[in-house]
């Protein structure tokens, strides 16, 4: 395998953990826990407010590994557009 495989395969790898944990933090915050302030939320509020942080890094680290896989492919790109 060539390094610039070696690099796809990496940044391929990294990508679908992102969007896997992109998909778990969105999913989780959308269906079980519990949305605003109320009476014995403490805990689950608290949870929300973290993954909604995780949520925000991981996008931001996943369009970064998507450009970087655009950028690696991208005389494939050229060639069909």
């Amino acid at each position: 395998m060539t390094t610039k495989a070696k690099i796809r395969w990496m940044v391929n790898v990294a990508s679908f953990i992102l969007l896997s944990l992109l998909t778990l933090t969105g999913l989780i915050n959308w269906l079980l826990l519990p949305r605003g302030p109320g009476p014995g939320r403490g805990l689950g509020t608290s949870v929300r407010h973290f993954l909604i942080g995780v949520h925000e890094w991981t996008a931001i680290l996943f369009i970064v590994a998507i450009g970087i896989h655009i950028g690696l492919h991208w005389s494939y790109v050229k060639s069909n557009l």
